[in-house]
């Protein structure tokens, strides 16, 4: 791995994973969101090859720290059983859409950050919003995730991905590849099945650090604007357009626009509340 933007400038990072063009856009999002929200931590960008420098050039705005990540060296049994096509058609999406740009195989990248030079690292999707400071999370222990929770209770016992707490360590990274690819292995839902595998006894975050916009639609008495501190758009995204969801989630969808551009975000005490 190589690191750009310069040596870590401390023991804590926050770190996202930036694919392709979309993403920087979600990540620029999220950085801006960050430090709005008054973090002065090193916020990490990895990003692999094939995403373009022009889509990259305006995180540059929030201090962000580049660094370019290849994919896993993964065999070529592993990589066709994750490929787009096959793993959607042994578990295809029911409960909603992955936009085109979705490409499962490049999940596991995210496993990098266990490469990178920090003691204490929280690790958030490019597709999630910061809405108050969260630098509490860095003294969680590995691993801590929140329950994927945006359908009904008995989600609780499944762990989200998009947020968690790590503790960067090159042992840990080769365990994690040893363990990823042996024969006939497939892991489902990609990264999220995978660490949940890894860590079985990981700690559970509140829902609050990790609230999947899902909840808006199906559980909305879990919805409390005061208590959500990270917003996870999971399936569509809201920069989508057209947007298969765009009046249902509105109110979400113009919650990030605002953060993805220049002027002011509105306070979460003038957000409306689910119908």
């Amino acid at each position: 791995m190589t690191f750009a933007s310069g040596a870590a400038r401390g023991d804590a990072a926050y770190v996202t994973l930036v694919t392709n063009a979309d993403f920087a856009l979600g990540a620029r999002a999220l950085a801006r969101s960050l430090r709005l929200g008054g973090t002065g931590a090193d916020i990490v960008v990895m990003h692999t090859n094939g995403v373009p420098a022009a889509a990259l050039e305006p995180l540059a705005a929030f201090d962000v720290r580049l660094v370019p990540v290849e994919l896993l060296p993964t065999s070529d049994a592993f990589n066709s059983a994750h490929a787009k096509s096959a793993l959607h058609a042994r578990s295809p999406f029911t409960k909603g859409s992955k936009p085109p740009f979705h490409t499962p195989l490049d999940n596991f990248v995210k496993l990098r950050l266990w490469q990178l030079d920090y003691g204490r690292v929280v690790f958030l999707d490019a597709d999630t919003l910061v809405l108050q400071n969260i630098d509490r999370l860095f003294d969680y222990p590995e691993f801590s995730a929140a329950p994927n929770v945006y359908e009904s209770l008995a989600d609780f016992h499944r762990l989200n991905s998009g947020v968690f707490t790590a503790r960067p360590s090159e042992a840990t990274f080769a365990r994690m590849l040893a363990r990823l690819d042996r024969p006939g292995a497939f892991w489902r839902r990609t990264d999220q099945t995978f660490l949940e595998s890894f860590f079985p006894e990981w700690h559970g975050l509140p829902i609050f650090d990790n609230m999947l916009q899902y909840v808006w639609l199906n559980l909305p008495d879990l919805w409390t604007w005061s208590a959500i501190r990270v917003l996870h758009y999971q399936y569509e995204k809201p920069w989508m357009s057209p947007h298969p969801r765009a009046d249902a989630l509105r109110p979400l969808i113009d919650l990030w626009a605002a953060h993805a551009g220049d002027g002011p975000v509105p306070a979460l005490a003038d957000l409306p509340s689910p119908r």
